[in-house]
């Protein structure tokens, strides 16, 4: 059996891996302006499998409020078509051909909001990812030092070592939030 060893570089590596995550959760959020990373999360029932739409088509911004985009295959347009219409993202799609042209309405006060309120909901899954590594990597002490592999002043020192990367990387979901609720609600 091999021996369990504590790892801060890969505690701090998952840890940066959710704050990512959460990155890319928010830049696809709709904030009143056109952005090709909007479409990210839409998935294409296409081929017989969910589909990211980065696979099937090219996402551009010709315009601040205007989205075009460009399927390669000409049979999947409409399955396109229907997957942004049933995202929760509110986007109304108009088909010319083989490129969908998805004009930005204006955001109101009240989905403004809205917006907000997913914002914080992944900021919220993603602190609670950052606490499990934390957890994870807490245990790893816990038995190293059960074990008779460390003693009382490595566990205190790194115990500590985990709650500052996880602090900091807290505090880099929060300033990401901060940011994109200022984005959001800026009219």
């Amino acid at each position: 059996m091999a021996q369990t060893t504590f790892d801060l570089d890969d505690i701090k590596r998952r840890m940066a891996g959710a704050v990512q995550s959460f990155k890319s959760d928010l830049a696809s959020l709709r904030s009143g302006r056109a952005s090709s990373n909007m479409l990210d999360p839409i998935q294409v029932e296409a081929y017989g499998a969910r589909t990211p739409l980065s696979q099937l088509a090219t996402v551009s911004v010709p315009e601040p409020r205007l989205l075009s985009v460009q399927v390669w295959d000409r049979s999947m347009v409409q399955a396109v078509d229907k997957a942004i219409r049933e995202s929760d993202l509110g986007l109304n799609p108009q088909t010319e051909g083989q490129v969908l042209r998805i004009r930005i309405p204006e955001l109101n006060e009240q989905r403004r909001k809205e917006m907000v309120k997913v914002a914080h909901k992944y900021a919220e899954d993603s602190k609670v990812s950052v606490r499990h590594v934390r957890r994870d990597g807490i245990d790893v002490i816990k038995k190293l030092e059960k074990d008779g592999h460390i003693t009382k002043d490595d566990v205190t020192r790194h115990t500590d070592q985990v709650q500052k990367a996880t602090d900091q990387h807290i505090a880099e979901i929060d300033q990401a939030l901060a940011a994109k609720e200022k984005e959001i609600l800026h009219v």
